[in-house]
């Protein structure tokens, strides 16, 4: 198993903010576990909101045209949305720098910190455009060293870093090119305002001795299961489907849509903390409900 997973390496293009990929998470928790040991899996952020954007004129049009937008997509991949959104990202980079920086302590504090990252807009309809609010949104991810994050992610090391996963995101396979299937978003690599494209978010790239395979946009489990299995039969395992209180306990934070996919049993489990949203609720752990940002803001109640 250790071959194979020096042999096989998955790159996720992804955003902190982007609402396509928030979607995508029950799959893509899935195949973290049925994959867990046997890839290299790293997380390529593309920079979906970029410094250099030209600012809305009309800022609240902006946000309300942008808040429908969530809610269409919303409507496809049944994922939470904030009741409110405050305001549309000003940057992905504060998000990315933090996530990229979390990378450094590790694989488990690194999916929990994103994870954090992506409620910020989705759950709160704050999103995490500052360092300030990129920092405010993890505090308390367990095992997380708060002080070392914020030193990594103002680092010229980890700027650069996501500096190459932006460049990275921007030099698309040519089967992304052009793309048909019947997906709500099938994944077609985007036009950039420098005259070249990009991945579409999320896209999965799959590389392995006997070639690579790409699935972008928004897919069913099969689409992905299929990749693999057309590269290393016998590679992906059967996805873990633990009893409801172990997959809270696992995960700490799951939608109704992860909850369907990740666990096996009656839901919710006795001790489980609900956040409303304006597209079904968010199940946390007690542990991570005790410093989830939902909480303070007043949001969250017992089932």
């Amino acid at each position: 198993m250790r071959d194979a997973a020096d042999a096989v390496e998955v790159v996720e293009y992804t955003d902190p903010l982007c609402p396509w990929a928030w979607g995508s998470e029950p799959v893509f928790r899935g195949l973290r576990a049925a994959l867990a040991g046997r890839v290299r899996w790293r997380r390529a952020y593309c920079v979906l909101f970029d410094d250099d954007d030209d600012p809305p004129p009309d800022p609240a049009a902006e946000t309300a045209w942008y808040a429908r937008y969530v809610e269409d997509i919303g409507a496809h991949t049944k994922a939470p949305r904030a009741r409110r959104l405050n305001r549309v990202a000003a940057s992905s980079w504060p998000a990315s720098l933090t996530a990229k920086a979390a990378e450094r302590q590790g694989d488990e504090v690194a999916g929990q910190v994103l994870r954090r990252l992506r409620e910020s807009v989705f759950v709160l309809g704050e999103p995490a455009d500052t360092a300030a609010l990129a920092l405010s949104a993890v505090r308390g991810v367990p095992g997380l060293d708060h002080e070392r994050l914020a030193a990594d992610a103002a680092s010229v090391s980890v700027r650069k870093a996501v500096l190459a996963d932006r460049t990275e995101a921007r030099r698309p396979v040519p089967e992304v090119l052009s793309v048909r299937g019947g997906s709500p978003h099938p994944g077609a690599a985007k036009e950039t305002s420098e005259g070249g494209h990009r991945y579409a978010l999320p896209t999965l790239l799959v590389r392995a001795p006997a070639g690579r395979r790409v699935v972008p946009g928004w897919r069913p489990y099969e689409e992905y299961a299929s990749a693999f299995d057309a590269l290393c039969p016998g590679l992906l395992a059967e996805p873990a489907r633990p009893a409801p209180s172990e997959a809270l306990a696992r995960y700490r934070s799951l939608t109704g849509p992860e909850v369907a996919v990740l666990s096996d049993g009656p839901w919710p489990p006795r001790d489980a903390v609900r956040v409303e949203t304006g597209n079904g609720p968010l199940w946390l752990h007690p542990d991570e409900a005790a410093v989830h940002p939902a909480l303070h803001r007043g949001t969250a109640a017992a089932p």
